[in-house]
């Protein structure tokens, strides 16, 4: 019969800067320390190997969303904001609001919007090399799915930009009350407020993604509320982290030439690619879950009603999963990592997500000869995201 061993205490802090602007120095330390830590400053579980990772996201009866998945219990501690209506709810509530947006998010209908990306992504892959110095950030990874998002979603072009700030500041609220967070809040009535009327029914354009989700209240599928939370919900999941994904992606080969021209000599790895970046520099890093009943996790008994943070950017580097793991290799077989989550929680959008990743990374490879990096990425820091603030780039044209 095996025997739980001693839970080791660390006293890191994975809210401070130092942690948030390099997570994976810390994520090499919690892995070797054990399966699962205690962390102290927290009073709360946590693990950043892979497999107790992956096993404590596909078992969402044992490891509820249901209390929210940042720091504070939302049963227990009001939250910043009203609960995610599909990422922080278990079924049924979450079965019937997740298959609205599956039923929107079908195969033709990505199919139909490949071209309206593949032209957008190529008119930004002329524009950039046009311009020679750009900033990746602004140029590419904030402007392409600001775009084709947000037209596929319904919004009106005005006003964009407040969809990044408003997810900065629902993700920041996932941590504590740092720093951080309290910078993310200037101006946040505004940015609240924009965001709750483009989520209104009104204000979506006829046939897009969003109307659709108010069709589907109209069928009686959803109330009128459930479907403002659900607008909210994906307006706030499909914009930041793809702008991070992509941004991630663009220093990631900033960093290995020689990648670049592998994708250059096979643009069909264009998805790989994007899948590789994801593994490497997850935009999601963290999400917690809440224990429901005394269970075991690798070699620690977890009882009723704890939390346990599950560092998915350290899953995704764990040595035990995968070879060189800190190294990006377009040619990595990356599926299974954790980068989109996992089981009945797993990113809803992330067909949508690949389909712009791999169209973007494709348009840019056949018009751009090499990527020099010109200056020190800045990071964006985030209590639950990972991406960057500016990426200074030359653009030599193929």
């Amino acid at each position: 019969m095996s025997q739980t061993t001693k839970a080791l205490v660390l006293d890191c802090d994975p809210y401070s800067n130092e942690f948030l602007e390099d997570p994976y120095p810390f994520y090499d330390q919690i892995r070797e320390a054990g399966a699962v830590v205690r962390l102290e400053k927290y009073d709360v579980w946590t693990s950043a190997r892979h497999k107790e990772v992956h096993d404590a996201l596909a078992n969402w009866e044992v490891f509820s969303s249901g209390h929210g998945v940042g720091l504070h219990d939302s049963i227990k501690v009001k939250p910043w904001r009203p609960p995610s209506i599909i990422l922080e709810q278990d079924p049924p509530l979450h079965t019937r609001m997740r298959k609205i947006l599956m039923d929107i998010l079908t195969f033709d209908a990505l199919k139909r919007l490949r071209q309206t990306f593949e032209t957008e992504a190529d008119l930004i892959a002329r524009r950039v090399c046009d311009q020679g110095f750009i900033d990746g950030v602004a140029d590419v990874a904030e402007a392409f799915p600001l775009k084709v998002f947000g037209d596929a979603l319904g919004l009106p072009t005005q006003g964009r930009q407040n969809m990044l700030s408003y997810s900065a500041v629902a993700f920041n609220s996932m941590g504590p009350q740092n720093e951080v967070f309290l910078k993310s809040l200037v101006h946040s009535e505004e940015i609240v407020d924009w965001t709750m009327k483009q989520c209104a029914k009104e204000a979506l354009a006829p046939g897009s993604f969003g109307a659709q989700i108010y069709e589907a209240a109209d069928r009686g599928e959803a109330t009128l509320h459930e479907a403002t939370l659900l607008m909210r919900t994906f307006m706030t999941a499909g914009v930041d982290t793809t702008v991070n994904g992509f941004s991630n992606a663009l220093m990631c080969f900033s960093r290995a030439p020689e990648q670049w021209q592998i994708l250059r000599s096979d643009p069909g790895l264009a998805r790989s690619a994007f899948e590789e970046a994801v593994r490497l520099e997850s935009p999601v890093q963290t999400f917690f879950r809440s224990v429901t009943r005394p269970t075991r996790l690798g070699d620690q008994d977890l009882k009723e009603g704890e939390r346990i943070l599950l560092f998915l950017g350290g899953a995704n580097r764990d040595p035990r999963q995968w070879s060189k793991p800190g190294e990006f290799d377009i040619g990595r077989r990356a599926m299974g990592h954790v980068g989109f989550g996992h089981g009945i929680h797993g990113c809803v959008g992330q067909m949508l997500a690949r389909i712009e990743g791999e169209i973007l990374l494709k348009a840019l490879s056949q018009r751009i000869k090499e990527i020099r990096p010109t200056g020190k990425p800045t990071q964006r820091l985030n209590n639950t995201l990972r991406g960057l603030a500016t990426l200074p780039l030359e653009i030599i044209p193929a």
